[in-house]
């Protein structure tokens, strides 16, 4: 089975919670939409870094514009003297101090790598259905686009969400589907706006839900049997 969830923003229980419900075996695999870090309730964001590689050959993580703004801080930070770094602009959200306290710069850094490294964009063909999979937007496959593209979306973000791309079914995190303030061909596969959203095409799925904030919620969507998983033990199925 393939297994997609939404931005986790440092919320290590509900992603602790998400895996207990959806019990990875040796043949599933996960793909998570990027923003692992920044915000939470209750921050951690360190073990939800730990929980992500320990599933190591069986995941597939998805750069968003939370990791990128934390690994480039990292790379800056450390790439100071001493005494230039007190003189350096805070990192704007909590991470850093956070994973500052119980990484040393070592690893710091090569997480720093490891986001760095991960793709923008990745593609799946699953059972004769051609998938793509980026943060905030994807794009036809044929056609590169700039990294904020991927990671934050265009003017034609709207557009996207009701359009997709021809031949494929788009998953994207990014744009809390709480907060969809136009009116789009659509809708909301449960009865309250934090949970996944699908265009009426059906060739576009938004799974943050909202994590990070209080009210929000981790979401989880199998491809294959189109089971919803929600943090706080809901599951449904449509």
């Amino acid at each position: 089975m393939h297994y997609v969830i939404g931005d986790i923003h440092n919320e290590a229980k509900k992603l602790d919670n998400i895996l207990e419900q959806i019990q990875l075996t040796s043949d599933d695999e996960l793909i998570v939409l990027g923003d692992l870090f920044d915000r939470g309730n209750e921050p951690d964001p360190v073990d939800v870094y730990l929980m992500i590689t320990a599933l190591q050959g069986r995941f597939i993580w998805i750069r968003g514009n939370h990791d990128q703004w934390l690994a480039d801080y990292i790379k800056k930070y450390f790439s100071l003297a001493e005494k230039e770094r007190k003189k350096l602009f805070s990192y704007t959200y909590n991470s850093f101090d956070l994973i500052k306290q119980r990484m040393t710069e070592v690893d710091m850094l090569n997480l720093a790598n490891t986001i760095l490294k991960l793709p923008l964009q990745t593609e799946l063909d699953i059972d004769g259905k051609k998938y793509l999979f980026a943060h905030a937007m994807t794009s036809n496959p044929f056609k590169s686009e700039i990294s904020d593209y991927y990671m934050m979306g265009n003017w034609a973000l709207d557009l996207f969400f009701i359009e997709g791309i021809e031949g494929y079914i788009s998953l994207c995190g990014h744009t809390p589907t709480g907060t969809l303030l136009m009116e789009k061909p659509g809708r909301y596969l449960e009865k309250d706006k934090n949970s996944i959203w699908v265009n009426q095409k059906e060739n576009v799925y938004l799974l943050d839900c909202g994590c990070g904030f209080a009210s929000g919620k981790l979401a989880c969507l199998c491809l294959e049997t189109g089971e919803r998983f929600y943090s706080k033990n809901n599951l449904l199925e449509f």
